[in-house]
């Protein structure tokens, strides 16, 4: 892939992103039966995060980087996930947070990320949180800094690897004494499931449509 083709894939994802987004409909390709089941709402103790959904160019192809959480005792303990985290009372509006984490994470420089635009807002249930998936280019391959108490490892994932439908699975998970099926992205022999997965299936509609 050529840079002006990199280019043109930017512009073409940042128009469609002005347009009205799948959201639930998208969303509802990778929601677990516990998201169905419990159907949790927000509540005035509810907080609001971003993460960053960064594409770069290596090898004439488009990747994007995953990080798999080191295991502890919080609720996404171990999963793989955009980079991101929550809005601190520094952070001049949600873009900022998601720009500001993913340098924190992952150790991009963010002021030389160009944002095309933003996901559907997702509810986080076990967390309780809003998160805001921001789309942004870097012009080229990043050279990556996981912080070793965010990011157990950072995964330079193919956009044509997720778009690939040979990849979704599902399984069974438990959760307050419940069974359910989880539908998960396997990557890089790595299960992506519940909102990081749910984030994905829009992300992949929008950039369908955007081609």
């Amino acid at each position: 892939m050529t840079t002006a083709t990199f280019s043109e894939f930017s512009q073409s994802l940042s128009q469609r992103l002005q347009e009205p987004l799948p959201g639930e409909l998208a969303h509802q390709k990778m929601a677990s039966g516990s998201r169905t089941r419990f159907k949790i709402q927000p509540n005035e103790r509810t907080r609001q995060s971003a993460v960053l959904i960064l594409f770069y160019q290596y090898l004439g192809n488009i990747y994007l980087p995953l990080i798999l959480r080191p295991k502890y005792e919080g609720v996404h303990g171990g999963q793989m996930a955009f980079p991101g985290g929550r809005m601190e009372r520094t952070d001049k509006s949600l873009i900022h947070t998601a720009l500001r984490e993913a340098q924190e994470e992952i150790g991009i420089k963010a002021s030389d990320v160009k944002i095309l635009g933003s996901l559907t807002k997702l509810y986080i249930p076990p967390s309780n949180f809003w998160v805001l998936p921001v789309v942004g280019t870097l012009p080229y391959r990043p050279d990556f800094y996981p912080d070793p108490v965010e990011v157990d490892m950072i995964f330079e994932v193919e956009l044509m690897e997720m778009m690939n439908e040979g990849i979704l699975g599902t399984e069974k998970r438990e959760s307050k004494g419940f069974v359910f099926d989880a539908p998960y992205y396997l990557l890089q022999e790595n299960k992506v499931w519940g909102a990081t997965a749910m984030m994905i299936a829009e992300l992949l509609v929008v950039v369908h449509e955007a081609q």
